[in-house]
């Protein structure tokens, strides 16, 4: 005898359990994960460029050659790269070089130190493709000086200082730029110099950006 519709054959006493009769509209789902749209590269969007420079506001074109000045070897115009002694003994010494059109600027820097031995320094000077902007960056390239300074100013000529900034320890391999603190130097129109009584004697590096002063315009 066919066994009735519905049943399958087991053992005795035995009653297959019937298959599912919910709709397929009620099956319980499995939730898909939605793929993230592609990100654009480069910037983010939301990260607005700075607009002010330290001491000052100005053109956002300013910063861009501050940035170019961390970097000497991509000057706008070819840099001028010379190196130097910075001797300790606690004597102040001075070294200057100039740039520009007719030697128009003037990047002089000053200072004293005692402690250890001649340290290898390098001073390197660039303008602008229009000669109203120039960069004078003085670093150690071996990052950080072990020198005591007691003093420093670097100076500019021909031109008043858009933004200066001074370093503890310069880049160096896989290490960064170490800026002093805010209260430890200042920034004029013509100079970025040691603050005395703040300033923790440790310097390795000076960036300044400059305009031609009105008299050269």
């Amino acid at each position: 005898m066919a066994a009735p519709a519905g049943r399958r054959r087991g053992a005795p006493g035995h009653v297959a359990a019937p298959s599912p009769t919910w709709p397929l509209a009620d099956a319980p789902r499995v939730p898909r994960r939605v793929p993230s749209p592609p990100q654009p590269c480069g910037p983010d969007p939301k990260m607005a460029a700075p607009s002010e420079r330290r001491n000052g506001g100005g053109a956002w074109a300013v910063l861009l050659l501050a940035a170019v000045a961390l970097r000497p070897a991509e000057a706008v115009s070819e840099p001028t790269t010379v190196a130097f002694d910075v001797r300790p003994g606690g004597v102040v010494h001075s070294f200057s070089q100039n740039v520009g059109p007719g030697d128009k600027y003037t990047c002089a820097f000053t200072y004293a130190s005692q402690g250890g031995t001649n340290e290898k320094w390098q001073m390197s000077l660039g303008t602008s493709e229009d000669h109203q902007h120039f960069t004078c960056t003085i670093w150690r390239p071996q990052g950080k000086s072990y020198l005591y300074f007691t003093q420093f100013k670097a100076e500019v000529r021909g031109a008043e200082i858009e933004y200066g900034m001074a370093y503890s320890k310069a880049a160096f391999e896989r290490e960064s730029d170490v800026p002093l603190k805010s209260d430890e130097f200042e920034v004029t129109k013509t100079a970025v110099s040691h603050r005395p009584g703040a300033f923790k004697a440790e310097l390795s590096k000076l960036v300044i950006v400059a305009k031609a002063s009105r008299s050269e315009l």
